[in-house]
């Protein structure tokens, strides 16, 4: 009896369990962080339950002159609980030009075979990519690492691109509020519609926290400060990773006609051409007012000065609306969109305040922060973690010799605190290898080099001796030389004829040619471009929103010129030597006038100011002396 008793007990209190299960709720999948970074939730990894929805967000904006605001093509990826939980989740968001294509095999670029100042013969206009009419899955990028970690991701096509409406512009108003317009849409202030022109609504409310990280790299890095820029609620942090931040950097330098590394030739309307993948009837519509109108009134391909036009498309003029927390990455051997673009953003938004961090590696283009990183940036401010984020060191750097990816080392800031200008003067003998050294030449000495674009920058920098260059380096180094800032080189010259490229190279001898990234070499330090002609007003302090204004030289008149190299944080090794290097063309970067032009340097009036960490001490202490 005793037996069957406690066999009834059992059951009774199994039964129980069972009505107890029966009735307590299921628990929610959330969001899981694990010292301070989202982890992987196994409720949120299976993509078969993740929900897919594509849509259209309405614009401010009526770029093609329609007479009806142009709609952004958009597709969101979220986790199947935000539907079925009620769960609302924040959202990582990327946005391109690039998504539905770009033309062809690189094909009528600019011929850059003529003299400088000179007006440059046509261009034939590049093929339109082929139009896709239906895609309803913009991209997967991002989704495999945020949506398993509770996020969604958003994709969003620029204007006049895929199954976006309107014209690409790049850069200007559209490029910064089309996003604008898909964050206002993910907090409810903007309308979202099912299809590109019907009425039905979709809304992200029901789901969407209301905050954003934004993301990409290069063109897609771009959009996400240039988004931030118009101030959206929302948009609370952004990862640009090698960011063009002003194309005017990226075609011109002081004055000068430049080319991004690698695509000789390339300037604004080409790229307009290389992206154009919207609808077809939307092509001769958007050529005549933005490509064969606004650019060709604009960009001014004869002179390079800087003008209203470029102004539109810099972002540095627009960065006091940013508010969003930036965390930028560049390679320090990145010669396509060069280390400036991100580095001036980030001088800018520390000035003001903004949070910013900066993190280099050593690679050229591309290249992002580690995931964890990221997972940090995003997790603190989408999600409210506290990890510590926001008071973390503010530069990261991926030192010499070691792969993208690699541990960094960090700063307390960028510049390094400790760097401080030291001035290195040229002395004679640079069409050998003269000396750069700490003692200003007092007597008038000048040298001269007669320009040949068929001598690259790295045959001349290799070479013992060039009629085609000057070049002065420092005495081999015993200790380690660290550099972390702007180079800026003073250069007194004269020209031969009324324009010339002028093109400075500061690299280390025995010169490396080994590659990395793009037109990127071991031997390379940092390189600058200006045009003579501007002289006047070359010296820009900072204030990039300054006008240039060249005119032509007189033959034989000595010029002041004062400009920056590109900025870096180097670590030089001992047993070399820093060299500076002067030329005319740059055979991968300008124009390529006729041989024969001879540019005169006064050596007295010629030095190169390197921020140096320790100073003067610094440098004494790596060339032991």
């Amino acid at each position: 009896m005793l037996r069957r008793h406690v066999i009834a007990t059992a059951f009774v209190l199994i039964g129980a369990l069972h009505t107890a299960s029966a009735q307590a709720p299921a628990a929610k999948t959330v969001p899981v962080f694990t010292n301070g970074q989202a982890q992987i939730v196994p409720g949120f990894q299976d993509p078969a339950q993740w929900i897919h929805q594509e849509l259209w967000v309405e614009t401010d904006f009526d770029s093609d002159g329609d007479g009806k605001k142009d709609r952004m093509h958009v597709d969101v990826t979220r986790p199947r609980q935000s539907d079925t939980e009620g769960l609302k989740v924040a959202v990582v968001y990327e946005s391109s030009p690039y998504f539905a294509g770009t033309s062809g095999p690189r094909s009528n670029l600019w011929n850059v075979q003529q003299e400088v100042g000179e007006a440059p013969p046509p261009r034939v206009s590049q093929p339109a990519p082929q139009f896709r009419a239906e895609h309803a899955v913009i991209s997967t990028s991002e989704v495999n690492t945020w949506v398993p970690r509770g996020f969604a991701v958003v994709h969003s096509e620029a204007p006049g691109t895929g199954l976006s409406q309107g014209c690409p512009t790049v850069g200007d108003h559209p490029e910064e509020y089309a996003p604008k317009a898909v964050i206002d849409w993910l907090n409810g202030r903007a309308k979202g519609f099912t299809t590109r022109t019907g009425n039905d609504e979709v809304k992200a409310t029901p789901w969407a926290t209301g905050k954003v990280g934004m993301t990409g790299t290069s063109y897609n890095g771009t959009i996400p400060l240039a988004a931030a820029t118009t101030g959206v609620d929302g948009l609370e942090a952004i990862i640009p990773i090698a960011p063009n931040t002003s194309y005017y950097h990226y075609y011109r330098s002081n004055g000068l006609i430049r080319h991004p590394g690698q695509w000789l030739g390339e300037d604004i309307d080409y790229l307009y051409d290389f992206i154009f993948s919207g609808a077809p009837e939307l092509h001769d519509v958007c050529n005549k007012l933005i490509r064969d109108g606004l650019y060709a009134a604009g960009r001014d391909r004869q002179h390079g000065d800087y003008n209203d036009f470029w102004a539109a498309r810099d972002l540095i003029n627009k960065i006091k609306g940013v508010k969003a927390a930036t965390l930028l990455a560049h390679g320090e051997n990145d010669w396509n969109v060069v280390t400036e673009h991100s580095i001036r953003i980030y001088e800018a938004l520390k000035k003001q305040g903004t949070p910013a961090a900066l993190y280099l590696h050593q690679g050229g283009h591309g290249g992002p922060p580690p995931l964890e990183m990221r997972n940090k940036w995003f997790s603190h401010y989408l999600y409210g973690v506290d990890n510590g984020v926001e008071k973390d060191s503010k530069l990261f750097v991926v030192r010499e010799g070691l792969p993208r990816g690699a541990a960094a080392t960090s700063y307390a800031d960028y510049p390094n605190p400790e760097a401080k200008g030291v001035e290195l003067f040229a002395t004679k003998n640079g069409n050998g290898v003269g000396t750069l050294t700490a003692m200003q030449t007092k007597a008038k000495v000048t040298e001269s080099l007669t320009d040949d674009v068929s001598f690259s920058g790295a045959a001349l920098a290799s070479a013992d001796s060039s009629s085609h260059r000057l070049l002065y380096a420092t005495p081999v180094l015993v200790d380690t030389l660290h550099w972390s800032g702007t180079p800026q080189v003073t250069i007194r010259l004269s020209s031969s004829k009324p324009a010339a490229n002028l093109s400075v190279w500061l690299v280390t001898l025995p010169y490396d040619s080994t590659a990395i990234g793009t037109l990127g070499a071991m031997g390379v330090q940092s390189r600058g471009w200006a045009d003579p002609q501007n002289s006047k007003s070359l010296t820009h302090g900072g204030n990039y929103s300054s006008k240039l204004a060249g005119e032509p030289l007189t033959p034989g008149k000595f010029y002041d010129l004062t400009f920056d190299l590109e900025p870096a944080d180097r670590e030089i090794a001992p047993g070399k030597r820093l060299a500076l290097m002067i030329m005319s063309s740059d055979r991968d970067f300008t124009l390529w006038p006729k041989a024969g032009t001879q540019l005169t340097v006064d050596l007295s009036r010629t030095w190169i100011t390197l921020p140096v960490v320790g100073g003067a001490a610094g440098l004494k202490k790596a060339v032991g002396k």
